[in-house]
């Protein structure tokens, strides 16, 4: 199992709820896209963000985008407000959004999210319409060829479904 199994399972484990989005969720999907990272929209709590923490803590999980790497385990203070949360861990980069890019908050991501059996967990996973619709709305490079992918895998099921 890798490292990043590891970081996806610890979330489960926790009870934090989350969506996964991003490269692994492509993946999931049927993209050959490759992801050095798990990406997950949340609801970012005071009670999901020390759930975080516990599960975290022998990861050594610093805010990545700060140039002081702060520890996750220490900073923000308990009360304070996120809308995002970008660590490095032992375990890999672990990004936890609040809302997607095209598709709206934590409510709306988890309203059309697909269940999904993974590692011996039930883990919701952005919808294939959703994950696409972010990804046009990122408009990154890497992200429209990524995108122009799902709308063939899209096209295949849509297809599939038609002839049975």
């Amino acid at each position: 199992m890798s490292d990043l199994q590891r970081l996806l399972l610890r979330l489960s484990e926790a009870g934090i709820d989350f969506v996964l989005v991003g490269g692994y969720a492509a993946i999931l999907h049927g993209s050959s896209a490759l992801t050095r990272d798990i990406d997950v929209c949340a609801a970012l709590t005071t009670e999901n963000i020390e759930k975080l923490r516990d599960a975290l803590r022998d990861a050594h999980p610093v805010h990545r985008l700060s140039v002081e790497r702060p520890s996750f385990l220490d900073e923000p203070r308990p009360g304070v407000p996120l809308n995002h949360l970008y660590l490095h861990t032992d375990l890999g980069t672990l990004d936890l959004l609040s809302s997607i890019t095209g598709v709206g908050d934590f409510e709306r991501v988890v309203r059309d999210a697909v269940e999904v059996e993974l590692f011996g967990h039930r883990i919701r996973a952005i919808s294939l319409d959703d994950l696409i619709t972010a990804k046009e709305a990122l408009g990154r490079d890497k992200d429209l060829i990524v995108a122009k992918e799902l709308r063939a895998i899209r096209e295949t099921q849509n297809h599939s479904q038609g002839e049975q």
